[in-house]
């Protein structure tokens, strides 16, 4: 009996190249992410500001993590939908 051969891996090695290519470590949920490194007071506001433009009820808008950094600064992630449904 014989054995099969290897099916060709080339499709599979250009889309892995081109994933990486276009940031593949992203996650793929479909949230935007931007993050921000701020004084306590500033990132208070600019989550606030976040939360004002995109309501947490249509764009599922939340702080999706923090950091505090020495000198009172907090490094933080912020995360939405892009558009409201």
């Amino acid at each position: 009996m014989r054995t099969p051969s290897r099916p060709p891996l080339d499709g599979l090695r250009k889309r892995l190249e081109k994933s990486r290519a276009d940031g593949g470590s992203r996650p793929r949920d479909g949230f935007l992410r931007e993050t921000f490194v701020l004084p306590r007071r500033d990132a208070r506001l600019k989550a606030r500001e976040w939360f004002d433009r995109w309501p947490k009820q249509a764009y599922w808008t939340e702080i999706e993590s923090w950091f505090e950094r020495p000198g009172d600064v907090i490094e933080f992630t912020m995360r939405r939908l892009p558009a409201a449904d």
